[in-house]
Parts: structure tokens; C-alpha cells; sequence
């Protein structure tokens, strides 16, 4: 019934418009018979016969090139050449009517031009007028907000044409830097200086700036967002040129700010030859592969086309969801050649390693299995030894025995002098390569370390951002504390250039700019989001910011490096550190102990261990392991007997008694 309606009410429609584009033609040889002085009801009969078929075949010329079908609200300049042609149409048919008539008058063929332009100025401006008179009426029900444009460039015109159409936005004014076009006016929007920024959003009482600047730099970006900062508005931005292109997204999909934004960075061109090294046409192993970092890395391998890509996590859903993901790229590419095997496992079932590596013949595999959440591995330190380490030594082990040609481990900033389990581990993990190179090998071992990885699990910028979505607090655990970031498709594309780079036990380390002050970042966010920060300086601000202390094993600051050995390479990007290591004798015997010590839940024996192995590593607090603080207040209760204790501690060292 619903349907019916619809069609029914757009026939209508239809035809009132074409009762209209009628009484408009008619109009219109009426106008142009009185301006070159004729009395058109003088001419005889035939005159008018053959004028009605003229009118007649024009809305029939109307309707084929589907003048009617173009809707008043959204027409623009397609539909007036729409217009034009039809137009021009009815006038051949005009003079074919005079030339049939008959008739002869003083003026000659002058009546045909007058005819055409006043036709066109009829049926086109008729058409103008209406859609003017639709948008105010939809306005006035359904009010849309002011926005400022900055950027008065291609894209900032198609993206007014597309406010302008819809229902949300109302564009008032261009900011453009170019001095070229100031002044002028685009769309019926005039262009301004980035000075008037203040007046236009006083006047105009704007919330929003949308950025239309897709094909600017990171650092150019920067430099406009930090003028816009402290304006009262929510900057918001259009997708960049490669989206729109692909279809990804449409010029009108406005968003919040990227952070790599905020950054300033722009990422160096990878060199195709290190991307090549170890994948083009090799067969390849990614651990971890359903966390952020890993299937970012998956995204970039499988565009350097492989032989076989294998995917290995114990994350079920995001091994499901990238294995999909992955495929439906190689379909949308029609390159079916590629291998994808997801394989559901941990990296510390030695035989379902061994097997995969062999099976598939791997050439290259990039580690990124690991628990890396400081405050959870602080919380579960049995766990991350067991994976972070041994998971490590596992694969690694496994890659020598079936001659794997290259292995990267994908290490972090927090392995240096660590204040914390993760970071320990992390430290011993590449220790196990160093002196698995040291002792000499086969396959070629390398660790690639960084630090906060933008858009990866437990990044603070969507945390950040939900919190100022919410209406605060943003919480920030101290106002002094510093990280390094990279994107995480800068992060996988360096990972892989490294990697291409190792001689054996290379640690390679990125090139992250300067460390950021998290509270800046908070507070850049805060305003860029439209709002102002309340803080101890404005009582009056919209979004608190709140200090809750360093987490346990959290530091202040991120290094690096351990030492001051450092190298450049032939990345720009990437430098190689020379590191002391323990050697694979001193190493195996800590292995052992630390083996026998996760069996016995010995909590002081791992801590003992890691820091005799790991350089710096000084623990801030007390073992806070639940599973530890359990035994030990069972162990510590008064009442139990000396005879108890024994076999209490004997329980955790072996559950199966």
C-alpha cells in the first residue's frame, strides 16, 4: 500500500510538471511573438496545429532524456544541461512547425534565438525557483547546522555541493590559505582568510569545522589543526583521496580527526626491494596474527604477494575475522594464486609449530605473539614468562630445525631497562635470539623494537576519545608521563623493511620522533572535539582531566636503547643497535630454572631470574600475581601445621597430587 502510494504521488508529480514545462513553452513563443512586435493570435489555424505538436514532442523529448526523472531538491548542473538540450530540441521542432505552417512574417527566422532563450530562462528558472523554495521549506522544518569549510580546493567544493543536498550541515563560509582565493565565492560561498576564522564563528554561530584538505601532508595538517586548537568549534575532516577513490568512502562521510594528524608525521616511501626480501613470492608466518599490530602486518604482506601466508593465533574470532577479511581482498584483486591457511593454536605447542613450519615450508616468520599489557602481565606473570619467553624460544627452536631463512621478533621500548614483567620478558625474549645467533645458525634472527603503536589494542586515543564522547573525565595516570607513537601501518611496513636488513641477532630500532606528553595529547583532543579542558588553571571547563597514578610497572618515560652503540642502515627510519647479550650456556642454564620455577609457581625465583638476565630491570613494586598472594596467605596462616605447609606448597608445585 506503502509503495503504491509513493509511485502513485511521483506520477503526479510528474505529469504537474509536465502541465507545467507546457504552459512554460507556450509562454514562452507568446513572449517572444510580443517582443518582435507580432500578434500571435493572428496566425492561422494550421499554425496553432502544428505548434501543439511541436509542444507536444518536446515534453515526449523531455521525458526521453529524463528530465523528469531528476528530482527538484538535488538538481544541479547535469539536469541543466538536461534542460538546454531539450530546450535546443524544442526549438528545432518550433521551426519545423513554422516551416510547415507556413506562415511569413516580417521578422523572418529571428523568433527561433528569442524563442530558444526565453524557453530556457521558462523551464530552467522554473526549476531553480523550486528547488529554492523546497530547500527553505525544509529548513525552516528541519533546521541544519552551520558549518565552516576550510580547504576551498576540489574537494572542498564537492564536499558543499554534497552538504548542500543533505540534511545535516548548512555550509556558510571557506577558510582557504591561498591568497589566490580570497574573496572569492564558490558555490555561492565566499572564501576567507584563516584570520577571520574568530568573526565568521561568532557571527554565523558555528560548532563544527569540517577539513577538506584531503591530499595535505601530515605535518601541513598539523600546523592548520594547531591554529584551530583553541577555537570553541569540532574540527572534523573529510576522508583522504585514496578513500574517496576506491569508493571507500564519499566526500560528504566526515569524521573525527586522525591522531596521526596530531602527530605531524609523514611516512617515509618503503623501499620495495626490503619489502620484497622476505615475502615476494615466499612462504610466511605470522604469529599473534589476529592482534592489531599482527594483522596490520598481514594486511601489508599480502600485498607483496606471497606464496603462502599462515596466520597463527589462539584469538578465535579475530583469526576468524582476518582469515575473511584477507580473502575477500585477494577476490576483490582476482589474485586467487596467494595461499591463506589460519592455523587455531599457541605458540607454545611445540609439535603444532614444528608441523606448520615443515608443512608449509616457511621462509620468513614475524613473531608478534606476546602478552603486552603492562598491568595484566603484572597480574599474570606465570602466563607471560611461559608465553612471552618460552613461546619465543619455542618457535624460534622450531625455525632452526626446519630451516626457516628468516625470523623477526616484534619487540617493544619497554624491554629497555624495565620497570616491569612485560618488558622483562620481552628483553629476554630477544636474548634467546641473540645467543641463538651468537652460537651460530641457519636461520637469520632479528627483533624489530618500537614503541606505542596508534590503533593497536589498549591505545589511549580511542580510550581518550570515548571518554570526551561521554562527557568526561579523560583520564591521564600522570601529568608528566611521555610516549613514543607510530601508526601501526607505518609500524608493519617498517617491521617488514627491518626484517629484510638482519645478519643475525640484529636489533633494530624505529625511528619515533620525539615522545609525546599524554596529557597534551588529552588536551589537544579535548579541544579539537569542541570542548574546553577543566583543569586546575579553568574551573569552567567542559571535559575534566583526572590523574589516577602510574599503573603497576608503568615508568614516566620510554627508552629505546640500552646503550649508546647505535647505527644508521639504508632505511632512513630505521637504525641498528649493537647490545650486550648473554651467551646461549649462561642463557639455556637460566632457561631450566626458569622452567622448573613457572612449574613451582615460585613467583620470588622468576623475579630473582629476569633480574640477574635483563640489564636495568628493577621491579617497582611487590609480586602482585593473585595467584601468588593466595598461597602465600595460605602458607602464612598461624594455624596451619608445619606437616600442612609442606604439603600445601607441594599442591602448587604439582596440582595433579
Amino acid at each position: 500500500m506503502h509503495l503504491n502510494t509513493v509511485t502513485m504521488s511521483r506520477s503526479v508529480r510528474q505529469i504537474l510538471m509536465m502541465v507545467a514545462d507546457c504552459a512554460m513553452l507556450v509562454a514562452a513563443l507568446s513572449c517572444a511573438f510580443a517582443l518582435l512586435g507580432e500578434d500571435i493570435l493572428a496566425m492561422p489555424q494550421r499554425f496553432y496545429f502544428y505548434v501543439g505538436i511541436a509542444t507536444a514532442s518536446t515534453i515526449l523529448v523531455f521525458i526521453r532524456v529524463g528530465l523528469y526523472r531528476a528530482i527538484v531538491l538535488y538538481m544541479g548542473l547535469q539536469s541543466g544541461f538536461l534542460v538546454l538540450q531539450g530546450v535546443t530540441i524544442s526549438t528545432c521542432m518550433l521551426a519545423a512547425a513554422y516551416v510547415f505552417s507556413q506562415i511569413s512574417l516580417a521578422t523572418g527566422y529571428s523568433l527561433l534565438p528569442i524563442y530558444w532563450m526565453i524557453a530556457l530562462l521558462f523551464v530552467g528558472g522554473s526549476r531553480f525557483f523550486a528547488k529554492v523554495f523546497l530547500q527553505s521549506l525544509i529548513q525552516n522544518f528541519r533546521p541544519k547546522q552551520p558549518v565552516i569549510i576550510y580547504g576551498a580546493g576540489s574537494s572542498g567544493m564537492q564536499l558543499v555541493v554534497a552538504l548542500q543536498n543533505g540534511d545535516q550541515y548548512r555550509p556558510v563560509a571557506f577558510v582557504d590559505d591561498s591568497h589566490r582565493m580570497l574573496g572569492s565565492t564558490v558555490h555561492g560561498i565566499r572564501v576567507h582568510s584563516p584570520n577571520a576564522l574568530y568573526e565568521l564563528i561568532e557571527r554565523f554561530a558555528v560548532r563544527q569545522i569540517l577539513l577538506a584538505i584531503p591530499s595535505a601532508t601530515h605535518a601541513e595538517r598539523k600546523e592548520i589543526l594547531n591554529r584551530l586548537e583553541h577555537l570553541p568549534v569540532h574540527v572534523k575532516t573529510v576522508p583522504d583521496l585514496f578513500d574517496m577513490m576506491s569508493g571507500k568512502a564519499g566526500v560528504d562521510d566526515v569524521r573525527d580527526i586522525d591522531i596521526e594528524d596530531l602527530l605531524g608525521r609523514d611516512i617515509v616511501p618503503p623501499n620495495p626491494e626490503l619489502l620484497d626480501a622476505c615475502i615476494k613470492g615466499k612462504s610466511v608466518m605470522v604469529t599473534g596474527a589476529g592482534g592489531s599490530i599482527g594483522s596490520e602486518l598481514c594486511r601489508q604482506i599480502i600485498m607483496i604477494a606471497p606464496a603462502r601466508l599462515i596466520l597463527l593465533d589462539t584469538f578465535e574470532f579475530g583469526l576468524y575475522k582476518l582469515e575473511n577479511e584477507l580473502r575477500e581482498k585477494l577476490g576483490a584483486a582476482e589474485n586467487q594464486a596467494i595461499e591463506i591457511h589460519a592455523l587455531l593454536g599457541s605458540v607454545c605447542n611445540r609439535v603444532q609449530i614444528e608441523h606448520a613450519l615443515k608443512q608449509f615450508d616457511v621462509d620468513t616468520v614475524y613473531h608478534v605473539a606476546a602478552y603486552k599489557q603492562v598491568p595484566m602481565v603484572e597480574k599474570n606473570i606465570v602466563e607471560a614468562v611461559q608465553n612471552n619467553i618460552f613461546g619465543t624460544l619455542i618457535a624460534a627452536q622450531s625455525a632452526e630445525l626446519h630451516h626457516v631463512k628468516n625470523f623477526v621478533l616484534i619487540s617493544t621500548d619497554k624491554a629497555v631497562r624495565p620497570t616491569n614483567f612485560m618488558g622483562a620478558t620481552k628483553r629476554f625474549a630477544e636474548q634467546v635470539l641473540q645467543a641463538l645467533a651468537q652460537k651460530g645458525s641457519s636461520t637469520k634472527f632479528s627483533m624489530v623494537r618500537f614503541g606505542n603503536v596508534l590503533g593497536s589494542s589498549g591505545s589511549v586515543v580511542p580510550l581518550f576519545r570515548r571518554q570526551i564522547s561521554r562527557g568526561g573525565p579523560v583520564t591521564v595516570t600522570h601529568p608528566e608521563v611521555t610516549r613514543y607513537f607510530m601508526t601501526v601501518q607505518e609500524a608493519a611496513q617498517l617491521v617488514i623493511q627491518a626484517g629484510s636488513m638482519g645478519t643475525g641477532g640484529d636489533v633494530f630500532v624505529l625511528d619515533m620522533h620525539e615522545p609525546i606528553r599524554i596529557v597534551d595529547l588529552a588536551k589537544k583532543m579535548v579541544h579539537l572535539m569542541g570542548y574546553d579542558v577543566r583543569d586546575e588553571n579553568s574551573y569552567r571547563g567542559d571535559i575534566a582531566i583526572e590523574y589516577t597514578g602510574l599503573r603497576p610497572g608503568e615508568k614516566l618515560y620510554e627508552e629505546l636503547l640500552i646503550g649508546e652503540d647505535v647505527t644508521g642502515t639504508e632505511h632512513p627510519k630505521i637504525m641498528r643497535a649493537q647490545e650486550a647479550s648473554l651467551t646461549w650456556d649462561k642463557l639455556s642454564t637460566m632457561l631450566e630454572r626458569l622452567e622448573l620455577a613457572c612449574r613451582e609457581m615460585n613467583l620470588h625465583e622468576i623475579r630473582s631470574l629476569l633480574i640477574a638476565a635483563v640489564d636495568g630491570f628493577e621491579p617497582k613494586q611487590e609480586i602482585a600475581d593473585p595467584l601468588w598472594d593466595h598461597q602465600q596467605e595460605i602458607l602464612e596462616q598461624e594455624s596451619v601445621k608445619p606437616a600442612s605447609r609442606a604439603k600445601i606448597t607441594q599442591l602448587f608445585k604439582d596440582p595433579a597430587s
